[in-house]
């Protein structure tokens, strides 16, 4: 019996305008307390302007060598998924291009309407071509649980007050020192 809860997606965005980003996971009972858990884990220092949180289980994922490996655009089961006769619904893309300061990020480039998961992908990769991609993120947009703008001060601005220290500033080091030191004197 599994008895962890469900585990989260958190997508992080510093300031308006710039793309939600791949940020780490958490895991909680229901959307909310995601999103106050995705706060309080990753949101520490004052940048953040947004948060969005998805059922892990809620996000199609493929790499390029799993879309290599299907070739995805003429596979005749990857077509067998999609039917154009179902409604369309909003998907949101997101696309892991690189690795920098040393963490991955997948981040937001846009949206597609598809009728499925698989539809959504096809739709993804071709609307938003990229020279190297190396995971392709799909997921409803009503999957997403997002913070409010009216959120944003009483979500965010207690971090701003907050005084952070680098673990060098912190003399503990050389005072235990002193402190071994003078006992032994």
């Amino acid at each position: 019996m599994d008895t962890q809860w469900p585990r989260y997606e958190v997508f992080k965005q510093d300031r308006p305008g710039e793309p939600h980003e791949s940020i780490g996971t958490v895991h909680a009972v229901d959307d909310e307390m995601a999103l106050q858990n995705g706060r309080d884990l990753f949101v520490r220092r004052p940048k953040c302007h947004s948060l969005w949180v998805a059922r892990a289980d809620a996000i199609t994922s493929k790499t390029a060598e799993e879309l290599a490996a299907e070739e995805l655009a003429t596979d005749a089961s990857w077509q067998a998924d999609i039917d154009p006769e179902a409604p369309n619904e909003t998907y949101l893309v997101f696309q892991k291009q690189t690795e920098r300061r040393g963490m991955t990020f997948t981040t937001h480039v846009g949206e597609v309407q598809a009728s499925s998961p698989a539809h959504a992908l096809q739709q993804a990769i071709a609307t938003f071509p990229a020279d190297q991609v190396f995971v392709w993120w799909v997921c409803p947009a009503t999957a997403v649980t997002r913070s409010e703008e009216a959120d944003a001060q009483p979500m965010f601005a207690p971090a701003q007050d907050k005084l952070y220290r680098l673990p060098n500033q912190y003399r503990t080091v050389f005072t235990m020192q002193k402190i071994k030191r003078e006992s032994r004197d």
